[in-house]
């Protein structure tokens, strides 16, 4: 029996349309190699359609997404023509909040040894490396993201923008719990609480929970990493990182830094996710006009993001079947420039949707 699902597609700005298309045939055969199908609802909802309209997501959007969607696969958002990019914080930062996609789920794995730019992860003579597999989990609706503040005495020489960071113990627990609870399903054996909380008095309840949270797991080892010792030692070491927690600031910069390490923003996926509601899965990469309509752009982020979608919609085996795909395009040399290939967006995700279509179903 076919297992069928709705997802919608926001392909946003800049390449993101691109590097959607690509992908798009890749995912639907991982599906399909398990008996699943994908109905895709194409949404227009960008720069050009705000431009345009002046809407960003409208209600009626938001209502079909909530009631209708199980899944939300977003491009890009971002364009210089739209000042401060309103469209994208209302579509992006709008449905984190009113769907209360409170987990920013970012993996960093290194797919091929030779995309570290550390020394110390190239190959060895027996052909074995180090490995770098970080989950990164990342507060999704709280602090300083909200955008609570005031400016006072603006225009003056006194001028002071003051911005709010709010932590909250149920906004917490709720982070942390879901670190601990993947761990555990995923057999992980160490989660790191990063903050800053010796320099900022309110990151404290981040420790005082992490600890109450973490005594109900005791298979799991915890350690406590000030952000910028973990930065620091993110580079020296990252092999001895499994799963990582952090606020919603640290984990936007920590997660950046940990995916430059197994190969740059073109294999950055991210999921947002609140059991029991549609997740928003989206590559980390911005928009990146200078690049869109030249056929360049990397489509693997979005590939990896796939298989995160699909793992989200009960498909795990489907989801590591794709993930096979881009690690067979990698072996093969079939790679954009960012990553030292020549290969266009099209001929990456075609050759990795060709590959997943080479063999026979998977028997049920």
């Amino acid at each position: 029996m076919t297992r069928r699902f709705t997802v919608a597609v926001i392909p946003g700005d800049g390449i993101g349309p691109e590097v959607i298309d690509a992908a798009i045939p890749a995912i639907e055969n991982a599906a399909r190699w398990g008996s699943a199908a994908i109905r895709w609802r194409h949404l227009p909802y960008g720069a050009e359609h705000f431009i345009r309209t002046g809407e960003t997501l409208p209600d009626a959007a938001f209502v079909m997404l909530q009631s209708e969607c199980q899944g939300i696969l977003l491009g890009a958002l971002g364009d210089p023509r739209v000042p401060d990019n309103e469209h994208a914080r209302d579509i992006l930062l709008g449905l984190r909040t009113r769907l209360d996609l409170y987990v920013n789920f970012r993996p960093c794995r290194l797919w091929s040894q030779d995309l570290c730019p550390l020394s110390s992860f190239s190959e060895e003579a027996d052909g074995a490396g180090k490995d770098i597999d970080i989950a990164i989990f990342r507060e999704n609706t709280e602090g300083l993201y909200l955008g609570r503040g005031r400016i006072a005495q603006e225009g003056t020489p006194d001028e002071e923008h003051i911005a709010e960071e709010v932590h909250t113990s149920t906004g917490v627990s709720r982070i942390i719990r879901a670190a601990f609870e993947w761990a555990r399903t995923h057999r992980r054996s160490r989660i790191t609480l990063c903050d800053k909380s010796n320099a900022i008095p309110a990151h404290r309840l981040w420790g005082r929970v992490f600890g109450e949270i973490g005594s109900q797991y005791p298979e799991i080892e915890r350690e406590h990493r000030y952000a910028d010792a973990l930065a620091m030692e993110l580079i020296r070491d990252p092999a001895r990182f499994d799963v990582i927690v952090a606020n919603n600031l640290l984990g936007d910069i920590l997660s950046d830094i940990a995916a430059e390490l197994v190969g740059g923003l073109g294999l950055a996926p991210s999921a947002n996710l609140h059991p029991g509601r549609p997740g928003l899965f989206e590559p980390v990469h911005g928009s990146a006009p200078s690049l869109a309509g030249r056929d360049v752009a990397n489509p693997m982020a979005v590939l990896l993001t796939g298989a995160l979608m699909l793992e989200a919609l009960g498909l795990p085996a489907e989801a590591g079947r794709l993930e096979d795909g881009v690690r067979a395009a990698l072996n093969a040399g079939v790679r954009t420039a960012d990553l030292g290939g020549s290969a266009s967006t099209r001929e990456v995700g075609a050759w990795i949707a060709g590959h997943l279509s080479t063999d026979v179903a998977r028997p049920h």
